[in-house]
């Protein structure tokens, strides 16, 4: 659900002001941020199977590194204590910590029953992907919903603040709906890692954001 833990990491601007967008998007994102990684490592497996959802063709023959219910419980609590030793602040780190358990949740609506419980385990997902539309209009009232939840808790310092959110919510979009589109099934799983690598770009692109805008509390 890309769309949707874009959404978490903008919500959670309000929900937890002190923490900053960068940290909260990294902490939305970090299973899809370590999966690229892992995928080129060998840890991990992918291939493009054409129909085995009707919204992606990805078939995610195994990630339990990155996307198993228990290592993203283990990566939330790890992320969670880490921040609490930054920050000092407990309220900050719980919301970064349920952050990235909340990618979970999501991908479990989209994903077909492949997303392992534990390594090795069973496996689960609700399947909203086998609709095209249903997740469209899933990922986008939650990405709305969390873009007027970061500018209700926000406000720009001049014209960048305006250009840095703006060319991210453009960027976020087009990426999105361009990744509606067929990949060839040749497409080898290193190249699928590189394409992902993509992700990380945003990262330093909310930071920017946060430079750019005020909180408001």
């Amino acid at each position: 659900m890309f769309l949707g833990h874009f959404a978490v990491g903008l919500a959670g601007k309000r929900l937890a002001p002190r923490a900053s967008l960068a940290t909260l998007l990294f902490a939305s994102m970090l299973l899809d941020l370590l999966w690229p990684i892992f995928l080129l490592l060998g840890w991990e497996k992918v291939r493009v199977d054409p129909g085995n959802t009707a919204f992606t063709p990805f078939d995610f023959v195994s990630y339990p590194w990155s996307h198993s219910l228990h290592m993203t419980l283990f990566w939330s609590g790890l992320v969670g204590i880490v921040i609490r030793a930054i920050t000092r602040d407990t309220r900050v780190a719980v919301w970064v910590g349920a952050a990235v358990a909340s990618h979970w949740v999501l991908d479990w609506i989209t994903h077909r029953p492949d997303l392992p419980l534990w390594p090795s385990g069973p496996r689960a997902g609700l399947g909203l992907w086998n609709s095209v539309s249903g997740t469209v209009i899933v990922e986008s009232v939650l990405f709305i919903v969390g873009l007027w939840l970061y500018l209700r808790g926000t406000r720009p310092r001049g014209g960048r603040g305006r250009l840095s959110l703006w060319s991210l919510v453009v960027a976020v979009s087009m990426i999105y709906f361009s990744s509606l589109g067929k990949l060839p099934a040749a497409t080898g799983e290193r190249t699928i890692a590189l394409m992902a690598m993509v992700l990380w770009i945003f990262i330093p692109w909310c930071w920017w954001i946060d430079s750019t805008r005020r909180t408001v509390r």
